[in-house]
């Protein structure tokens, strides 16, 4: 991925894989961009050129914020029916285009074919589920306190929303916050990442065009943080801003949208702890640890990233952990046998080593140590880390197994617990009411006895504690986050006053 100028854009364009993919949609209009810099994507795994773009700048974003606010009354004002069923036409346009989907993910993010098709399925799930949303944005009666009055709560969609989207889920992560928010009554305005503008941007706006969306109800802009700032937060048309991304970036956000009394929806990092006690079924333990750390190369903000194992069980949870890992095969995401596929970038490779190198320094023992070409990295392993080391205090998002060895369980639960995150965890017990008692005690928001700590489901709420992120998506959280409450209250019969 790189900016250019723009000179010699014909030359560049010509190279690109994915040509049609070269517009924002603004205002349900497919055009370029205002910008002076133009941006092309490649495949993280052999680097070609995917697709070029001229980017959107402040004068974009200001007439996407504009349209969506300008047909958001309409679309607040139409039928439940139809906004269902315009959600279900996407589902359904998703399926239809399944293979093309796969395919773009596989490419732009670095996805394998796995962990595309489950990025599909997960995607259409939570769009189903928003589906029913219009039929659930019902007013409620309250009983009153003073004689003869009524009190009346109705819902409300927040108006616009803006979404900011990150590039390791790109669809769905994206999806899980437009979908929401459409189906509640909002416009929507989308800022994808810019390593995934495609995948996580412009085809979900294909997607809702053809399935019959209000045009200018939902716009997508692809910007350059460099070059329009903080002007996508503290726009004066959104009421909302969603976003799901890191911490650091997180509480600017918080920070920029706070001034401007916005809400937000946070949905940040995490350094999830995987806890095995001495009762554990090693094998059960190791099957799930595996999934949990390697699924999308760790890129994950609820993948396993500290590995805490009872001494009792540290050595042969380690040998048998190895041998599993031994067996996942690391390369091209094209390759349908491929697990452990690319990193986004370079940046992230060398962050990675980084954080190994300084730990191993501070005495963490190579168990496994995995090899690197270019942006993918296979498997490491590291045994004997302590939880103040680096490889231990960071989110990785990476293929680098860390165990930190405990000596009982009030050990486990204090190291578990001591993180600036709490977003999600996993605890295995051979007695699941002791495994329950110890999730418990830990502080996250999400919490797995006897699974690996990768969860999500429509219906349950998603968030996490302390740096983690605020507020909680999914099902009626998604309902209660993308909506606001009005109470009218009717005085049927005179009502007396202490003084008038």
């Amino acid at each position: 991925m790189r900016f250019t100028n723009s000179v010699n854009n014909e030359k560049e364009e010509a190279g690109v894989k994915y040509s049609k993919w070269n517009k924002l949609f603004i205002n349900g209009v497919w055009r370029e961009g205002s910008s002076r810099q133009r941006y092309i994507n490649q495949n993280p795994y052999h680097g070609d050129a995917l697709a070029e773009i001229k980017l959107a700048n402040r004068h974009d974003i200001d007439e996407a914020y504009e349209s969506a606010r300008r047909m958001q009354k309409e679309w607040e004002q139409t039928p439940a029916p139809e906004k269902a069923s315009v959600i279900e036409k996407a589902v359904a346009i998703i399926q239809r285009r399944r293979e093309e989907l796969v395919q773009l993910l596989i490419e732009e993010a670095g996805s394998t074919h796995s962990k595309a098709n489950v990025e599909l399925d997960i995607a259409t799930a939570f769009m189903r589920e928003a589906a029913t949303y219009p039929f659930r944005m019902h007013g409620e009666m309250v009983p009153s306190v003073i004689p003869g009055k009524e009190n009346r709560l109705y819902r409300s969609p927040v108006g616009v929303v803006g979404v900011i989207a990150p590039w390791n889920f790109p669809l769905h992560l994206a999806m899980r916050s437009i979908v929401s928010a459409v189906a509640t009554g909002n416009g929507v305005v989308l800022k994808p990442d810019l390593q995934t503008f495609i995948s996580g941007g412009l085809v979900i706006a294909d997607i809702f065009e053809e399935a019959g969306l209000p045009k200018g109800l939902f716009n997508v802009v692809v910007a350059d943080l460099g070059e329009i700032g903080d002007y996508f937060v503290e726009h004066p048309i959104p009421g909302m801003i969603s976003f799901t991304g890191s911490t650091v970036a997180g509480r600017h956000i918080a920070s920029v949208a706070g001034q401007h009394l916005k809400k937000t929806a946070l949905e940040l990092g995490g350094n999830n702890a995987f806890i095995v006690l001495d009762d554990a079924d090693v094998k059960q333990a190791v099957s799930a640890a595996v999934f949990g750390k390697f699924m999308h190369q760790g890129q994950i903000c609820m993948a396993v990233n500290r590995l805490i194992v009872d001494r009792k069980k540290y050595v042969e949870f380690i040998d048998v952990f190895k041998e599993k890992v031994l067996q996942l095969k690391a390369g091209d995401p094209a390759d349908p046998e491929t697990v452990i596929g690319p990193l986004i970038n370079r940046n992230q490779v060398n962050k990675i080593l980084g954080l190994i190198e300084k730990s191993v320094s501070q005495g963490a023992r190579v168990v496994l140590e995995g090899e690197v070409r270019g942006n993918l990295m296979s498997p490491f392993i590291l045994a004997d880390v302590t939880n103040d080391m680096p490889i231990a205090q960071s989110e990785i998002f990476g293929p680098v197994a860390v165990i930190i060895p405990v000596e009982n369980e009030e050990e486990a639960i204090r190291i578990a617990n001591d993180s600036p995150y709490g977003l999600s965890g996993s605890v295995f017990s051979g007695s699941w009411e002791r495994g329950l008692q110890v999730a418990q005690k830990i502080r996250t928001g999400m919490i797995h006895v006897n699974d690996q700590s990768i969860n999500d489901e429509p219906h349950i709420p998603f968030g996490g504690e302390k740096g983690s992120g605020l507020g909680r998506l999914n099902g009626k959280w998604s309902l209660e986050e993308f909506t606001t409450i009005k109470w009218i209250s009717i005085q049927h019969q005179p009502r007396s006053y202490p003084f008038s």
